[in-house]
């Protein structure tokens, strides 16, 4: 039986699929595209967010894998609004699954490093933020 099969999808969008794993306070947030829009990116998250508040999730798991475009803006708003409102919900565990592409890796290090420039006050201290490289690592870890 794979991880998969423990999954209950909440919501399908035409960018991302959101899950919650069964018999645990975890929600997978998939992307299912090469790229994300801004309005769409917010919608998603923003239904993540419900999500966290009525099923009482403790981790949050973005499988990013399957996004070819790296988008600083959307990136920005992930750190600096969506996390900080996840963190005064009590979710401090995050993971993240990259695509296997250095471009877009170095890219996400570098949008990390200057976002922590210019917000030096984010709670991201408070958090655990851990990448793997399995969705069953991240679920796991």
């Amino acid at each position: 039986m794979s991880v998969q099969d423990s999954f209950k999808l909440i919501q399908a969008f035409d960018y991302a699929d959101i899950y919650v794993v069964e018999n645990q306070p975890t929600l997978v947030i998939e992307a299912t595209s090469a790229y994300i829009p801004i309005n769409e990116f917010k919608k998603i998250f923003a239904k993540a967010e419900e999500v966290v508040q009525k099923d009482s999730i403790q981790k949050i798991v973005f499988d990013k894998r399957k996004l070819e475009v790296f988008h600083q803006p959307s990136m920005e708003w992930y750190f600096t609004t969506w996390k900080e409102a996840l963190l005064k919900l009590g979710v401090k565990t995050h993971r993240k699954l990259l695509p296997d592409d250095p471009t877009f890796r170095k890219s996400v290090e570098i949008g990390r490093m200057k976002i922590y420039e210019k917000y030096p006050n984010l709670h991201t201290g408070q958090m655990d933020i851990q990448y793997a490289e399995r969705l069953e690592e991240a679920i796991n870890q």
